[in-house]
């Protein structure tokens, strides 16, 4: 199974979760995503796609899984582990108010599960204790990408990474130029959409950037 663990054997600790814009074609955005994929170690892609039709997901699964998983970075998608276990995904992302945990661990017995935890340690407890693979805080910084419902404070981070053993994920308003204060609190991953997607050089430098950024 790909794990979103960290590589051992690397000089990081820290490590790019890519998560697609709210809105895509999915023929039209494969190109930046090969392009991004190319910029270096991705950890994993999220595709988040809201208010379309489960055919519409699967289209755009099936047209974007192969080139992230022939990458080595592990797909997974957002809200929906019925379609997740379907259509051959490598893990599903749930919110609090998608599919429960449990639901999801059931449909995907050996897949990764990740939780959004928002800012709540009761929240990363409890995933963390059922099982979740990892957990995801945030948004530590104003995003367009969705509206958050909660604003996390770094401190967050810094507490998790001392005290727990499962992975956390870093997400919401994410640049190059406010990354360092994340992995420097102990971020596993930085979950990252519109800092890579609209970086002024392209996605594949941006990725580049981050990997230098978790190196140096």
């Amino acid at each position: 199974m790909l794990s979103l663990s960290k590589h051992e054997d690397t000089l990081s600790n820290c490590r790019l979760y890519l998560v697609s814009p709210p809105k895509l074609s999915a023929a039209n955005f494969l190109i930046p995503l090969k392009e991004a994929l190319e910029g270096g170690d991705v950890a994993s892609f999220q595709l988040r796609l809201k208010h379309v039709s489960d055919d519409e997901i699967r289209r755009a699964v099936d047209t974007l899984r192969p080139a992230v998983q022939a990458h080595g970075a592990a797909f997974i998608l957002n809200d929906r582990p019925d379609l997740a276990a379907e259509l051959g995904c490598d893990g599903v992302h749930v919110g609090q108010e998608d599919a429960s945990y449990a639901e999801a661990r059931r449909l995907l017995p050996k897949a990764i599960v990740g939780v959004t935890c928002h800012d709540s340690r009761h929240l990363a407890m409890e995933a963390g204790e059922a099982g979740a693979d990892y957990v995801a805080f945030g948004a530590f910084f104003p995003t367009q990408t969705k509206e958050p419902k909660t604003s996390a404070d770094i401190e967050l981070l810094r507490w998790w990474a001392q005290t727990m053993v499962v992975p956390c994920v870093a997400i919401g308003g994410i640049t190059l130029a406010n990354a360092p204060a994340l992995i420097e609190a102990g971020a596993d991953f930085l979950a990252v959409s519109a800092g890579v997607w609209e970086h002024p050089s392209g996605p594949e430098d941006a990725v580049r950037a981050f990997n230098t950024l978790f190196d140096a």
